[in-house]
């Protein structure tokens, strides 16, 4: 009976070693909980930087760039058709045709004195043949008038400039665009007549006034004193009879010629010879007290 006991006691414990031995394997494998997210799929590089995307501007009427050669201010003229001359002008402005051109900038101002003594000083530009003005007799290098167009320049000093400024001299076309707009006005600010407080002629003032004058008398694009205060040299030959069979794209006026077109009117002109389909001419060389010049670029 004793031998019965102690062999059923022992066959309970063996059982029971069993049973506590399964119990500890189950707690152990369920104690680590499964994964819901696979180690290999977790991306463990750095972050990588987002590329930036910084959108072209869309020039138009208004846009501006300044030149970093000069700090002159260039307004954008907008490609486009223009008409160009005058039916009530001199017979060089006939006949009245439209004219294509290519977008470009150009000068808001005409050149002061202080930007072109900056090219001489940077042996770009000769010296000019006077440091006077009409009433000024210490006009150019005269820091109260920095901001006054320089004068007495002729048009190869104009060129020369225009190309050290990284820029040329605009064709007689983009002149007048720039200057009269598309819409076949006759002066820059339109078709008014024209008032001392549109523009410096007749000599009312008897000089020069600063290229930043007369707000109200800027062009359709912005620009300053296209009518008044300086004429302004550009590219073209001079030809009377060239709007007859002239280019109706881009025209850049004769092959050759012996005279260079001056464009606009200037502080001691009349009524007359302002609008901005006028055109006068003078011979390459020559230097006068109201010469001047703005510059052009292409886009």
């Amino acid at each position: 009976m004793k031998k019965t006991f102690l062999l059923f006691l022992h066959l309970a414990c063996a059982a029971l070693f069993i049973l506590t031995a399964c119990a500890k394997a189950t707690l152990t494998t369920a104690s680590v909980p499964p994964s819901e997210t696979s180690v290999s799929s977790i991306n463990t590089s750095a972050p990588q930087p987002t590329e930036t995307i910084i959108p072209t501007p869309t020039l138009g009427i208004g846009s501006t760039i300044i030149s970093e050669k000069d700090g002159a201010t260039l307004i954008y003229v907008p490609e486009g058709e223009f008409t160009m001359g005058s039916e009530s002008g001199s017979s060089d402005e006939q006949p009245v045709h439209t004219v294509y051109l290519d977008a470009f900038w150009i000068d808001q101002t005409e050149v002061t004195n202080k930007q072109y003594a900056a090219c001489v000083a940077n042996r770009g530009c000769t010296p000019l043949s006077s440091v006077s003005s009409y009433t000024r007799f210490k006009y150019y290098g005269n820091v109260q008038f920095y901001e006054f167009p320089v004068v007495y320049v002729d048009w190869n000093q104009a060129d020369i400039y225009c190309l050290w400024a990284g820029r040329r001299l605009p064709t007689e076309a983009e002149w007048e665009k720039a200057a009269r707009g598309a819409d076949e006005r006759i002066y820059p600010w339109g078709n008014d007549a024209p008032n001392n407080d549109l523009l410096n002629y007749n000599s009312t003032i008897g000089d020069t006034t600063e290229v930043d004058s007369y707000e109200t008398g800027k062009s359709f694009y912005g620009a300053y004193n296209m009518a008044g205060n300086v004429r302004e040299w550009v590219h073209d030959w001079y030809d009377e009879t060239y709007y007859q069979n002239s280019p109706l794209s881009n025209p850049l006026g004769p092959d050759v010629g012996n005279t260079r077109v001056l464009r606009g009117g200037a502080w001691n002109s009349s009524v007359n010879y302002i609008p901005s389909a006028f055109r006068s001419w003078n011979y390459p060389s020559n230097a006068y007290i109201d010469f001047g010049f703005r510059c052009a670029s292409s886009p």
